[in-house]
């Protein structure tokens, strides 16, 4: 398998943030083609180790490829890091210096037309990360309900046309089965009025094309609950750096990060602080970081990414706050 598969986005501000001269255990939790992995084990001191993450297998495949020169400081493994604590726990690590997460859908998938994610390359409607998954596009465009098609739409698309879009779904299904991109594709197109369609400057199928990806792999049930799971597996003074994609995934992690610097659910107002919930992270990014100008000429996937990055432990913070007030974000949040 060729070792181009992944391109990866902003490894120099990924490396910063990471530290990885530091040394110790890492985490690569969307392990794609390795490329960021790289990166982490060229600057990884010797006696460190990484872990990769990937519930695709063909990545697992191109990464163990291209990270053979260091096999005795990689371990792959097959898994989705929404189970990352249970997929550490079984190789006996409990704690970790460093994790990072690559939200966004791979290279390689997008470019391999027969993966079905791609509205512009004919394939069979799939768009599983993980092919041995039971859910696929298929299912979702031909068995879902028009109600359940219009949510996933708006709520992972922010589709404003999901009605109209939805309704012309189902009258076609039922006629016969929606069984190629192209077609849906197609569909999807013909259903947004002609005046707005003629407006967008990307295809209008994309941000359906992005709903039923979601939808298919889960990208956000639970993204919550693995981001808070990701910061407990560090270490004190361990980093988690994420790269988000679109603004649902991007929102989900700027409040998990914001709930860690400041845990506590007193009324605003308050006095003080009665709920002993104290700060154990601080947001190192107190802004997201985006791609360089030059980076986005030469990589157009990298356009929409966010980085955000948090440093697990309570050195520099403050305890339970007295009064409220919000120069907490710019008291002890630093931005690298």
């Amino acid at each position: 398998m060729e070792l181009g598969y992944h391109q990866p986005i902003m490894v120099n501000e990924v490396m910063d943030l990471l530290n990885v001269s530091r040394g110790g255990v890492y985490v690569d939790g969307t392990l794609g083609g390795g490329g960021h992995s790289e990166a982490i084990l060229k600057r990884l001191p010797k006696g460190g180790h990484l872990y990769g993450i990937d519930r695709d297998r063909e990545a697992i495949e191109a990464a163990g490829n291209r990270l053979a020169p260091f096999a005795e400081a990689f371990t792959p493994i097959h898994g989705n890091f929404f189970c990352m604590k249970s997929l550490l726990m079984q190789r006996g690590v409990a704690g970790v210096d460093g994790i990072l997460l690559d939200l966004g859908v791979s290279s390689h998938q997008l470019d391999d037309g027969s993966r079905g994610f791609s509205y512009s390359k004919e394939a069979p409607l799939d768009m599983r990360m993980d092919q041995s998954a039971p859910l696929s596009a298929y299912e979702v465009v031909n068995t879902y309900s028009a109600e359940a098609l219009i949510r996933i739409f708006r709520d992972y698309g922010e589709e404003r046309f999901a009605p109209l879009i939805a309704r012309r779904i189902v009258e076609r299904r039922s006629t016969q089965p929606i069984a190629t991109t192209t077609e849906l594709a197609d569909l999807i197109a013909g259903a947004i009025p002609a005046k707005m369609r003629h407006k967008e400057q990307q295809h209008p199928a994309r941000r359906c094309f992005q709903a039923i990806r979601i939808e298919v792999n889960g990208e956000l049930k639970g993204l919550e609950e693995a981001v808070e799971n990701a910061i407990s597996l560090l270490n004190d003074g361990g980093r988690l750096v994420i790269l988000t994609f679109h603004s649902l995934e991007d929102r989900i992690v700027k409040n998990a990060f914001k709930r860690a610097e400041n845990p506590c659910t007193c009324p605003p107002k308050s006095p003080q602080c009665v709920c002993g919930k104290t700060p154990y992270g601080r947001v190192l990014t107190r802004h997201p970081l985006v791609a360089s100008e030059q980076e986005q000429r030469q990589n157009s996937r990298s356009t929409c990414c966010k980085l955000r990055a948090l440093e697990k432990g309570t050195a520099g913070i403050d305890g339970p706050k007295t009064t409220y007030n919000k120069r907490r974000g710019t008291e002890y949040g630093r931005v690298l």
